[in-house]
């Protein structure tokens, strides 16, 4: 008897799940609130270390695909001062796989390949421990019914009130995004800066965190302890009025470090 699985999500688990049951030959659905696979910008880099994400990706039959095209010289890492002064510099070895880099976007088109994905498919809700299984409800009113429902819907999964009353809080730490593209070009000062990894620069609860990905791109966090509501009087829409906010944020800061906010493209909040 063939079991009906779905699984709600399509980031790196809830996809990495899916290719391992699909590699046994269990058929499954993942269901996705997203439209498309680049309905928005897929997010940073993530390192796969030894006997974690890399085994996982050996389960699923990936691992070879993953190498190829992982970054194992973005596991290099440097920390600054905020004067500039360089506090430590991680090398990489040429020999060292222990937790290669990889694009989000270039993971997810892997791990996509064969998968049945219903995009479009927003899920509000689950209902578990029916005699028939357990039906997944979807925002335009349709209901479905699986054998097996995985959540992999992130913070705000709308499978886990089924099985847990818990709720995601807000820590106190928010984080704004912004980016650098072609930078070995366009700023090569800031890309010797950066290194062939990452780079973070800590103060007194503040940081900023440079990431390299791959094709010259650099994702760029500004990390600060801050209300929820710390932006009610700031439009994030305007990037000039956030990056002005920002480089008051972390003003005093050497200067080629708040080069990585003056450049920035764009800016988008990730609280």
């Amino acid at each position: 008897m063939r079991h009906r699985i779905a699984v709600v999500g399509s980031g790196p688990a809830g996809l990495t799940f899916a290719r391992v049951l699909h590699r046994h030959d269990h058929p499954v659905t993942v269901l996705e609130r997203d439209p498309a696979p680049d309905a928005r910008p897929p997010g940073g880099t993530l390192d796969l270390h030894e006997g974690l994400g890399q085994l996982a990706m050996d389960k699923a039959g990936l691992l070879a695909e993953f190498q190829a095209l992982s970054r194992p010289e973005g596991q290099a890492m440097r920390i600054l001062d905020t004067d500039g002064t360089v506090l430590r510099d991680w090398r990489h070895r040429p020999d060292d796989q222990a937790n290669p880099e990889i694009d989000r976007g270039q993971l997810r088109d892997l791990l996509l390949g064969p998968l049945d994905v219903r995009w479009g498919r927003g899920v509000t809700q689950v209902v578990p421990g029916t005699r028939d299984g357990a039906p997944v409800h979807f925002a335009d009113g349709r209901q479905e019914t699986f054998d097996l429902v995985v959540g992999a819907d992130g913070a705000w999964s709308r499978i886990r009130p089924a099985v847990s009353s818990v709720t995601p809080h807000y820590t106190g730490v928010t984080l704004v995004e912004t980016s650098l593209d072609d930078v070995d070009t366009r700023h090569p000062d800031l890309a010797r800066l950066i290194g062939d990894g990452s780079m973070a620069v800590y103060g007194v609860n503040r940081a900023l965190v440079a990431q390299r990905n791959s094709g010259g791109h650099v994702k760029v966090y500004a990390q600060f302890r801050a209300p929820l509501d710390w932006h009610t009087n700031l439009d994030l829409a305007n990037v000039e009025a956030v990056r002005s906010s920002l480089l008051a944020l972390f003003d005093g800061w050497a200067a080629p470090v708040l080069d990585l906010l003056r450049h920035g493209t764009a800016f988008v909040h990730r609280p």
